[in-house]
């Protein structure tokens, strides 16, 4: 027989145990934090979904990323950055772990498995931004509201595909995206004649969208 191999890490019940957090029941549009306020925690999200805005000196919002279970929000905190560069709010009823910035940094330190799997998350994080930017600059706003609808059910993750989304305005989809509401509006009413989507109240996306994302 060969050794043993240990049982894979698994950070959330770790993060659900441990005593470094406090647990967060937030109703639908609650600020977690806001954008210009003191970053002095990380948030770890249970369940539900947070978006995340930054709002220009004029008064322009612009949705950066909405978020879901098994995420990790606010991390910039654990860089030195001062102050919140956006505003957190929550898109339903969630439940969330905040963790204070000292009980975090003790975390990393002391448990290496639970760094490993932190710092995967940030890179992927970034791979997840640096392909965004590559989407609005080079794609068209079909193929980014096409790809946005598959995230958010989760295509592409190692987590299993969730294909029923819970209700987002299509407001929040334009922002997401650069786009009108309009814009938005056609290009959902085309996904659904094409069946790539059943769209009543709640959004159920099908594998077969990947097709707008992969054509040329």
């Amino acid at each position: 027989m060969g050794p043993k191999q240990a049982p894979d890490f698994d950070i959330k019940l770790f993060l659900e145990t441990t005593s470094d957090k406090r647990v967060l029941r937030c109703r639908k549009n609650k600020a977690l934090f806001s954008q210009g306020d003191p970053a002095d925690a990380t948030f770890y999200i249970q369940k539900g979904r947070v978006k995340l805005t930054v709002t220009s000196r004029t008064g322009k919002e612009a949705v950066v990323a909405i978020l879901g279970a098994g995420d990790f929000l606010g991390e910039g905190c654990l860089a030195g950055q001062p102050l919140r560069m956006s505003t957190a709010s929550t898109m339903a009823e969630c439940s969330i772990l905040r963790l204070e910035k000292a009980g975090i940094v003790r975390l990393l330190h002391d448990q290496p498995a639970f760094a490993e799997l932190f710092l995967k998350y940030l890179l992927t994080r970034n791979i997840r931004i640096e392909e965004d930017l590559v989407d609005q600059l080079f794609n068209s706003s079909e193929k980014r509201l096409a790809r946005v609808l598959l995230l958010l059910a989760n295509y592409g993750k190692e987590a299993k595909p969730e294909p029923i989304i819970s209700k987002i305005s299509q407001e929040t989809l334009a922002a997401m995206i650069g786009t009108t509401r309009s814009r938005v509006s056609f290009f959902m009413n085309r996904f659904r004649k094409l069946g790539f989507i059943e769209y009543n109240g709640s959004l159920k996306v099908h594998s077969s969208l990947l097709t707008i994302v992969l054509h040329d």
